[in-house]
């Protein structure tokens, strides 16, 4: 039997060519936001280490070349009613994709949010 869960995953795009830059997988909708806002503030700050203390490992460092990328998750993640709205729809099932771009290098930035599956139990 499969316990449902919720995945994440930040990725990197020229148009072109995709990366992801790390990601994650938990039990409940409120971590996978939380996880997601965590990764967004360490984007948006430029910090690239990992924080141990909270959930698993965070992505990939990115520099942005402009001020609209980071400006644009800083706010994603501190908007009250943005996170509500977050949480609306991955409790209604729907996915949930932040898409940033970086104008001044044409990159796209997507923190996307999910229901799937965990894994096999018996």
């Amino acid at each position: 039997m499969r316990a449902m869960g919720y995945a994440a995953e930040v990725t990197l795009s020229d148009g072109q060519r995709y990366a992801s830059l790390g990601g994650v997988t938990v039990r409940n909708r409120r971590l996978v936001l939380l996880w997601l806002r965590h990764q967004a503030l360490r984007l948006a700050s430029g910090h690239g280490s990992a924080v141990r203390d909270e959930l698993p490992a965070g992505v990939r460092p990115v520099r942005f070349h402009g001020s609209d990328a980071p400006e644009r998750l800083r706010f994603w993640a501190t908007d009250h009613r943005g996170q509500e709205d977050a949480i609306q729809a991955l409790e209604t099932g729907f996915p949930l994709p932040i898409n940033v771009v970086d104008p001044a290098v044409g990159l796209s930035l997507t923190l996307a949010g999910w229901r799937g599956c965990l894994a096999d139990h018996p």
